[in-house]
């Protein structure tokens, strides 16, 4: 039963951990560029563009 349990916590804390630090990158661009990968930030007003 102790086995069980450990894999448990285990899971449950990497599981955790990979929430937190896959956070940045999934939320690290919101989208919105156009047909070129382009768009304007709106916080700076710079146009730029992404590598495709």
């Amino acid at each position: 039963m102790k086995k069980r349990t450990n894999f448990y916590v285990k899971a449950t804390v990497i599981a955790v951990l990979s929430t937190f630090l896959l956070n940045d990158v999934v939320l690290a661009h919101s989208g919105g560029t156009n047909s070129d990968g382009c768009h304007t930030n709106k916080k700076t007003g710079v146009y730029h563009c992404h590598k495709k």
